[in-house]
């Protein structure tokens, strides 16, 4: 049976069950309760119909009472949310995900089309597809709403607790070893990929970073006048190095790269700290 007799049959059955027998499908006849709308709502958001969905929301009553029922109802709003995303007409689909909250279970869901919607935007002002750190400047002019996330820091971004735990431990060693790795994992909520992306990425921004002083010494040696832009080793004013991408793709590789003159070798300038790092508890 295809997705679309499943549904069909379903909302045949609340159909059923409404009039005490069978009748035919044709979803504006249907007289159906808000529990009931948000039961076909959320059917017809699962089987990918968002054409029929469309239909079946146009053809809701509009009295006042039943309209007050429905706007208060969350699978209602997403599916209208869903709605306006795939028709194009994101002026609504901001409306509705600014002004309802959301419970945490559909914040996904509605976080990936407030970006997804942004984007487009930006793609058709610019006449271009967006690169990965024009997606960043979005996501920065375009924050979630409060509505629909936690108020931790967006799923591209770690979390700050976890910045933190992972910048003490880089501080120690930058070249964990797979078991340190799965205990950071243990004690971040991340994967053993995410922690390596994280300590590579993080290795060749340092890398970066000291060569740059390096050369601004060397030009500091060969000129009169100051060079300006000098760069901290640490400087963690930017965050750009901790907007990665959170999805455990096994194209990224954990381990360190090698270059074609051999094993990549720390930057000179770490520090390895005397100190022992904090131990990470884990659920036993």
């Amino acid at each position: 049976m295809s997705w679309m007799d499943t549904t069909a049959a379903k909302l045949q059955s609340l159909a059923a069950s409404m009039y005490g027998g069978p009748m035919m499908f044709a979803l504006p006849m249907l007289n159906f309760t808000p529990q009931q709308v948000a039961q076909v709502c959320e059917t017809l958001e699962e089987s990918g119909d968002i054409e029929r969905l469309g239909r079946f929301l146009w053809s809701l009553p509009v009295n006042p009472t039943a309209c007050e029922a429905l706007n208060k109802n969350e699978a209602v709003l997403r599916a209208r949310a869903l709605v306006s995303f795939h028709t194009g007409n994101f002026r609504d689909l901001y409306h509705i995900l600014e002004n309802h909250r959301f419970t945490k279970e559909s914040h996904a869901k509605l976080q990936a089309m407030w970006l997804e919607a942004h984007y487009q935007e930006a793609e058709k002002l610019r006449g271009r597809p967006l690169g990965p750190v024009d997606k960043y400047r979005v996501r920065k002019k375009f924050p979630l709403p409060r509505t629909i996330w936690d108020g931790e820091q967006k799923t591209h971004c770690f979390k700050e607790r976890t910045r933190s735990l992972l910048r003490e431990w880089y501080l120690q060693d930058p070249y964990p070893n797979p078991t340190k790795k799965r205990e950071l994992a243990q004690g971040t909520g991340l994967t053993p990929t995410q922690v390596g992306n994280w300590f590579k990425n993080r290795r060749q921004r340092d890398r970066a970073a000291a060569a740059k002083n390096r050369l601004q010494h060397h030009q500091r040696l060969h000129s009169s006048s100051p060079v300006e832009g000098a760069t901290s080793l640490y400087d963690d004013d930017d965050d750009d190095d901790d907007d990665i991408d959170m999805k455990d793709t096994s194209s990224i590789t954990s381990s360190p790269p090698i270059s074609p003159g051999g094993p990549e070798t720390p930057p000179p300038a770490v520090l390895r700290l005397p100190a022992s790092p904090h131990h990470v508890t884990t659920a036993h």
